[in-house]
């Protein structure tokens, strides 16, 4: 759920102008809809009642209502069956708008967050998963980590379904809603045996994940630990990857936690890496294979081969990775040849090849400061790249931690040397007299269709973005104020029909368009309350397409032409992009470089 307005109410809602309840529900639904809009009541309201009693039902009815409703927001809704405190967190924190957290990081934001929020916790004493003898499995323990820390806060409020449980033990005055004793039969746990029976089977007798039925792949694996003999289960479970893409990934998550249960090869650090993604709500198994094989790649190679046919029939699959040093700053190399340049938290240069399948590094420079051909212009100081704008293999501007735009040229060429060197200069000079010149971006581009055309784009603190080419002198570049705030990424792209877009982001979360024979758009293309890490463009078969990494760990891809953007759940939040006219996107985060093949015929099409 978004974020909306202060919970208040100053008369109480009529029951009436809400969807109907059965007359059994309606003195329950009144009390728990004055206890949702009394902003000054108590600031826990338990849902009691047995099972069948209409708990949950009560609860959707609530929520449903105020979708539209202006005065009465639910900021989040968490089913809490099978999730950890872990799990728990990972979504609330997504539904909040902060991204899936560790809970202690969750309880900082929500204690920083000024929005007064209310919370509907349905199933809260069906909490719990992994083996029984760890706390993890037991409700009470996603109570007292995480549910009570944040009913400590005063502006937190929460609706929490708790069965016929004590639940929350700790906390007194709260409010009661209690749907009585009524309870349906047959409510209890089914066997192992039971469960597995009901997976459908395949021509070669394996079992059919995609047809088993969903409470069968919810339960199986917290039934196949109760069993005698459970090791053998739950290894068999571990070892399917129809399992792996199919099953419950609350549970698997948490069973794998436990380090004394046996895992195939590098399955239980992989999982970890994809966890937060896989826990949130991915119908789409495909989707769900393309972020398991993507944990995989250049972890676990059997498992990434296993997985892999089924992630490429999604629009979007993991192609190499290189672990390595977290990736500061990337970009294509200009030219025909697909070949990036990387610069590492160490201010190491590399650069790769990215039209093989492994992405293998072509050359590797010392630490900048260290580079004994570099041009003298360079920075003596230690220079560690936040962003570059590479004229070819052995040439580039970057801009670093401080701020300082500065040239490198690893052989002798006088020429690029000084062309470089005046770029920087230029702005070193503006910033000096001009505080609002002070270069606070660097982008770069490249001509569309394989034409080698250079191309730096250069930010400041007053909002300017200035276009630069690299191939040829310049003495002044084309510039335009394009922001109010300073502009914290930048990057260019030439099309097919002869344009040069720029595309840019600025601080206060806006991403506009600029095509340099032209005004600014007058409006952004693009707009979140977040900052943005990273640009990346290129103008691929289906026209210029836009990268976009948020702070949040949202990367966006923009179809420009039709205004259409998609959403690639990446596993960690990208620190730089490069994009290929080809559809492959290279991202690079704490963990080094991954690269990703988007299906560009079918990426928009849902």
């Amino acid at each position: 759920m978004t974020a909306g307005t202060t919970v208040t109410a100053t008369v109480p809602p009529d029951i009436t102008a809400w969807s109907p309840l059965d007359e059994d529900k309606r003195a329950p639904g009144q009390r728990l809809l004055h206890w949702a809009a009394d902003g000054e009541g108590p600031r826990l309201c338990l849902v009691r009642g047995a099972g069948g009693s209409g708990k949950s039902g009560l609860l959707a009815w609530l929520l449903a209502g105020t979708v539209g409703r202006p005065g009465l927001t639910i900021h989040a809704t968490v089913p809490s069956e099978g999730l950890t405190t872990e799990t728990f967190a990972w979504e609330l924190g997504r539904q909040l708008g902060y991204g899936a957290l560790s809970p202690d990081l969750l309880l900082d934001r929500v204690g920083a967050d000024e929005r007064p929020l209310l919370l509907l916790v349905p199933d809260l004493h069906r909490a719990g998963a992994g083996p029984a003898d760890l706390p993890s499995a037991a409700p009470e323990t996603l109570v007292a980590e995480l549910l009570e820390p944040l009913l400590a806060l005063p502006h937190v409020r929460a609706a929490v379904e708790v069965g016929t449980s004590a639940l929350p033990a700790t906390h007194s005055g709260a409010a009661v809603v209690d749907l009585g004793e009524i309870s349906v039969q047959g409510t209890g746990r089914a066997s192992y045996a039971d469960l597995a029976a009901a997976v459908p089977r395949t021509a070669d007798d394996r079992p059919d994940w995609s047809q088993a039925p969903d409470p069968v792949r919810r339960r199986i694996l917290d039934a196949a630990l109760r069993v005698d003999g459970q090791e053998a289960a739950v290894l068999g479970l571990l070892t399917d990857p129809g399992f792996l893409v199919h099953g419950s990934a609350a549970a698997l998550t948490a069973t794998l936690a436990d380090e004394r249960v046996p895992v195939p090869g590098r399955l239980r650090e992989v999982w970890r890496r994809a966890a937060p993604e896989l826990t949130a709500y991915h119908a789409d198994s495909a989707e769900r294979a393309a972020l398991l094989h993507a944990a995989a790649v250049g972890t676990d190679p059997d498992l990434a081969e296993y997985l892999r046919p089924l992630a490429a029939q999604h629009w979007w699959s993991a192609v190499w990775a290189r672990p390595a040093l977290p990736v500061t700053a990337l970009a294509l190399i200009p030219g025909e040849e697909r070949q990036l340049m990387a610069s590492d938290a160490t201010g190491r240069l590399r650069t790769y090849d990215v039209e093989g399948r492994t992405g293998a590094p072509l050359t590797a420079s010392p630490r900048l400061p260290d580079e004994a051909a570099a041009s003298p212009s360079v920075h003596p100081l230690a220079v560690r790249p936040r962003s570059l704008a590479p004229r070819d293999a052995r040439s580039a501007l970057l801009l670093d931690g401080s701020d300082a735009l500065l040239p490198l040229v690893t052989e002798d060429d006088p020429t690029t040397a000084f062309a470089l060197g005046r770029i920087a200069e230029h702005h070193g000079a503006a910033a000096f007299t001009r505080e609002e010149s002070l270069v606070t971006a660097l982008g770069g581009g490249d001509g569309g269709g394989g034409v080698r055309r250079p191309y730096a784009v250069v930010g400041d603190r007053g909002g300017s973005v200035h276009v630069w080419s690299l191939g040829e002198y310049q003495d002044v570049p084309r510039s335009h104020r394009v922001h109010e705030q300073p502009v914290t990424a930048a990057v260019c792209v030439d099309t097919a029909d002869g344009l040069t877009l720029t595309f840019s982001a600025g601080a206060d979360g806006s991403v506009r368009l600029w095509e340099i024979s032209a005004e600014p758009m007058p409006v952004p293309v693009q707009q979140r309350p977040y900052r943005t890490t990273a640009l990346a463009a290129a103008d691929t078969s289906v026209g210029p397409v836009l990268a976009v990494g948020w702070s949040d760990g949202e990367l966006d891809l923009w179809h420009v032409l039709s205004g259409r953007v998609r959403v690639l759940p990446w596993l960690r939040r990208c620190d730089a992009l490069a994009l290929t006219p080809e559809g492959l996107l290279v991202i690079g985060d704490a963990e080094g470089l991954s690269a990703v093949r988007l299906r560009l015929d079918v990426l928009w099409e849902q």
